[in-house]
């Protein structure tokens, strides 16, 4: 009884707009108190243990990075570069979001930054050369999610956090399929190309593309340096996340001389207010799961699954399609904490790689962020071009549904996408 209740009451707060955070903690707070068998102080220390981590320390880490990136003028160097190589082609700045949007991916590690840093200057540059709104924010939105999948990736953190696995071989499962999406989001401009008459720029000068592409190289070789040490063995990931920020103060200090000392407060207070909304979250969804495991979700779900017919090919897709249902009202962290330790132990038991599912789940979760009602890059996408999410999301469908096969290659042909991780790390799959 308890529990239909405690259901009814977050399926209401979410309804009505409480900050899925909030949402998770009250639930929590009411469920334990609830029970007599567990004090209320569990709740407290459950949020704090839920905390205490030296890998969720790469989460405020890897978010200061993007923001000193974006103060420091590096990304604005990136995207220069870049439309200077396809800028001039049909639809040359909607190919060159996508692929700013790829080497961001393995500088920042996180989507919301992609779409912030980069929309800023895409959208406005996009609607003034002549695209449409919902091509606009479409784009954008939809090749941000790829900072979610290629490495380093903050939900790839949370994750091996949350499954005890390897975020080295976790990052290195994201490269291939991060490509395939960027790939498939620059075919689906190119259909569109031509139909919807799509823009073009001027050619710029080798001269001067060269010129360009010498300047933004620091940007460039981030993504190297940082998947490289962390595959070397030279830093952690969370260590990765230091060197990240260290780096770009260095460049935009000493290289491109933007960044200003008096700023940084100011760039640190940002870091700290968007770190909290996430590590809030996960805080609040790690005592829920404590929650959980007094119902014995996790054996319930173990039992519902082992029963499934199919085996692991219709497990993968039962959980795709539960994790794009959950991706549309909450974010892939919160989403993780609750519902990974529920069913691990079913994918363990049908001989799949904790690694496979993480990579599953993830690209999964990163689509959420572009569908309505939760969202978030697609909100963040539509509040800079300043439309509606009914036409954003309209603009970015063609890229969701281009995601969605590669996500569909993905489980029907896992080698496309295991070589690199098995070839590293062969003792984990």
């Amino acid at each position: 009884m308890l529990g239909a209740v405690l259901v009814i009451l977050f399926v209401g707060f979410i309804a009505i707009g409480v900050p899925i955070a909030f949402a998770l903690g009250i639930i929590s707070f009411t469920g334990i108190a609830c029970l007599p068998a567990i004090p209320n102080t569990v709740v407290f220390t459950k949020m704090f243990n839920g905390l205490n981590s030296f890998t969720l320390l790469a989460v405020p880490l890897f978010i200061l990075a993007a923001n000193l990136m974006n103060e420091g003028g590096i990304t604005e160097k990136l995207i220069e570069c870049i439309c200077d190589l396809v800028g001039h082609k049909k639809g040359g700045l909607a190919y060159a979001n996508v692929l700013v949007s790829m080497v961001f991916a393995g500088i920042s590690g996180s989507s919301q930054a992609d779409t912030s840093g980069v929309g800023k200057i895409f959208i406005p540059a996009m609607e003034k050369q002549g695209y449409d709104k919902g091509t606009s924010v479409g784009v954008t939105a939809a090749s941000s999610t790829l900072g979610s999948i290629i490495p380093p990736s903050i939900t790839m953190v949370v994750y091996s956090g949350i499954a005890n696995c390897s975020t080295g071989a976790l990052f290195m499962s994201g490269i291939v399929p991060g490509i395939l999406l960027g790939v498939a989001q620059m075919i689906v401009v190119k259909m569109y190309a031509n139909s919807k008459n799509f823009p073009q720029s001027e050619k710029v000068p080798f001269a001067t593309a060269m010129k360009h592409t010498l300047i933004s190289m620091p940007a460039l070789m981030t993504p190297i340096i940082l998947i490289g040490g962390i595959v070397s063995g030279l830093f952690t990931p969370t260590e990765s996340a230091a060197f990240a920020c260290i780096y770009a103060l260095l460049v935009g200090i000493f290289f491109y001389h933007s960044i200003k000392i008096s700023r940084l407060p100011g760039i640190l207070i940002d870091t700290m207010k968007m770190a909290s909304l996430s590590l809030f979250a996960l805080a609040t969804a790690n005592a829920l799961g404590e929650l959980l495991s007094y119902y014995q979700l996790n054996v319930i779900a173990q039992k519902m699954f082992l029963a499934l017919p199919g085996g692991r090919l219709i497990f993968l897709l039962v959980t795709v399609l539960f994790f794009l249902f959950v991706g549309t009202f909450m974010d892939a962290v919160p989403a993780m904490i609750l519902f990974v330790p529920i069913i691990l132990p079913s994918a363990v038991a049908l001989g799949i790689s904790p690694i496979i599912l993480g990579l599953i789940i993830i690209v999964t979760l990163a689509l959420g962020l572009v569908t309505p009602p939760y969202g978030l890059c697609l909100l963040l996408a539509s509040s800079i071009s300043g439309t509606t999410i009914e036409e954003g999301f309209k603009g970015t469908l063609p890229y969701f549904i281009s995601s969605l096969v590669v996500l569909a290659l993905l489980i029907f042909l896992p080698d496309l996408w295991l070589a690199i991780p098995k070839a590293i790390f062969p003792t984990l799959f």
